[in-house]
């Protein structure tokens, strides 16, 4: 018996077992959740296969109601879902807050959107009109960096397509989207929204299984390879959105004392486990000394802790898997270039590192050429932008980048020729609902967000009358 139930075909159920979720500012067990069996998985696929018919055939102004609703839910009970999104993934209070009410946000904007039919020839001989219909059962994949905001690009476009969903959210942070379940189960008819939790054991069962129309995940490049592959045999739709290893191209002109704050919170935001997070840092030579040095400053200022103390800026990595692995990222650097600040962890319980700078390091390095998803950060020294932007467009990935320049015009051009679905200017990590958000090369298939965001989730149908 658990709090943290399942919501299957309308109803909170038990698991056919239960886990632990753990703190991981303090290693110990926040609550025990509800964790789904095969079986369970089938029943929930059942319920949103049986629920799609009326759904799909629901007037969309009523689609879109329920939508609003929810969203007038998760604000209204931001306080509590912040809080526990902040004792399962680690971010400071403040930070849940604004990822909850996010959430809430993209709720309503996906609610303002429409999927009218058009029109594209009414002639004396034809009449053809395009429309777009519900795929059918949505696999709705969430990883454990932002669970509510992640959910959020995915539940509200499915829902307001037409499609009915079976959620699951990653085996570390489940609470806060099993609590959301909670919350709107009586929102929406049983079936239309089901929610399970795994120990990491069901996702491939998502991916192949026969009764899912589309997968829509998040996660890393490795495991979107396995999804996309277990799709194959239904020939699923899948939207995969994927690891990232973003360049931020700094050049020349910019003042680094100005400049070095919007590098350091585009690098470390949520501890720097952000699919978009500037994760190399290419700076001109003739500003390279003084912008690693304050990149150091206000790396050495940072303060750390548990999410809900007060004044605490940046929390712990969210589990002991990727606390490991940047520690290793971190004698890369050690071993390629120069530590000038950070590079260990901090204290002796919880998964802390502190934010991390590594200067005099270069294209080669596993720190550089590889996504660390942690508070480190490589910064590298170049002579000619063009060269900088090229070696930036080295990389597998192309999900985001940017370039920081007083001189808006090169920096436009030169954005103009970076490998990335979204290049910034004097700015990273901007995401916002109406804009669609995707990436190239490795770093995925298909948009999230915005108009193009919503037609993943749809049909093309063309009807094409002679007269």
């Amino acid at each position: 018996m658990s709090d943290f139930k399942l919501l299957i075909n309308g109803h909170l159920v038990d698991g056919d077992s239960v886990m632990d979720v753990i703190n991981p500012a303090t290693e110990e067990p926040v609550a025990q959740c509800a964790r789904a069996s095969k079986a369970q998985l089938d029943q929930a696929v059942a319920a949103a296969k049986a629920a799609f018919p009326a759904w799909a055939a629901t007037p969309i102004d009523e689609r879109r109601k329920a939508l609003i609703t929810m969203a007038d839910v998760i604000q209204a009970n931001i306080a509590d879902l912040a809080r526990l999104l902040t004792q399962e993934q680690g971010k400071p209070l403040e930070a849940a807050m604004g990822e909850v009410f996010g959430a809430a946000a993209f709720f309503r904007y996906f609610a303002s959107l429409d999927l009218p039919a058009k029109v594209v020839q009414d002639t004396a001989d034809a009449k053809v009109e395009i429309r777009r219909k519900p795929l059918g059962v949505i696999g709705a994949i969430v990883p454990w960096n932002f669970p509510m905001i992640l959910m959020a690009f995915k539940v509200p476009a499915a829902l307001l397509a037409g499609n009915t969903i079976v959620l699951k959210p990653a085996a570390t942070t489940p609470l806060t989207t099993l609590r959301f379940a909670a919350l709107v189960k009586d929102l929406l008819p049983p079936g239309v929204l089901n929610v399970i939790a795994d120990a990491n054991d069901l996702g491939a069962e998502i991916t192949k299984h026969p009764d899912i129309r589309k997968i829509s995940f998040t996660g890393s490049t490795e495991t979107g390879k396995r999804v996309m592959a277990g799709a194959a045999d239904a020939l699923k739709r899948v939207t995969l959105e994927l690891g990232g290893n973003d360049a931020a191209i700094v050049m020349g002109d910019v003042d680094p004392v100005l400049t070095a704050p919007k590098i350091f919170a585009a690098a470390f935001q949520n501890s720097g486990q952000v699919c978009i997070a500037a994760k190399r840092v290419y700076v001109h030579e003739s500003i390279y000394d003084a912008m690693c040095d304050e990149l150091a400053k206000l790396a050495d200022a940072a303060v750390l802790g548990d999410g809900l103390e007060q004044g605490t800026q940046f929390g712990p990595l969210q589990n002991k898997a990727q606390f490991d692995k940047v520690l290793g990222y971190i004698e890369a650097g050690r071993r390629d270039g120069k530590v000038i600040a950070g590079g260990a962890r901090q204290g002796d319980k919880g998964y802390f590192i502190r934010p991390t700078i590594v200067r005099d390091i270069t294209d080669g390095s596993k720190l550089v050429d590889e996504e660390q998803f942690g508070p480190v950060l490589p910064v590298i020294r170049y002579s000619d932008a063009s060269d900088a932007v090229t070696r930036a467009n080295a990389s597998d990935y192309g999900l985001g980048g940017s370039i920081w320049a007083k001189d808006s015009d090169k920096a436009w051009d030169l954005a103009a020729g970076m490998e990335s679905g979204t290049v910034w200017i004097n700015k990273h990590a901007d995401l916002q609902p109406h804009l669609p958000f995707g990436g190239a090369k490795f770093s995925g298939l298909g948009s999230e967000l915005g108009e193009e965001g919503l037609v993943e989730f749809t049909q093309v149908q063309v009807l094409n009358m002679a007269r």
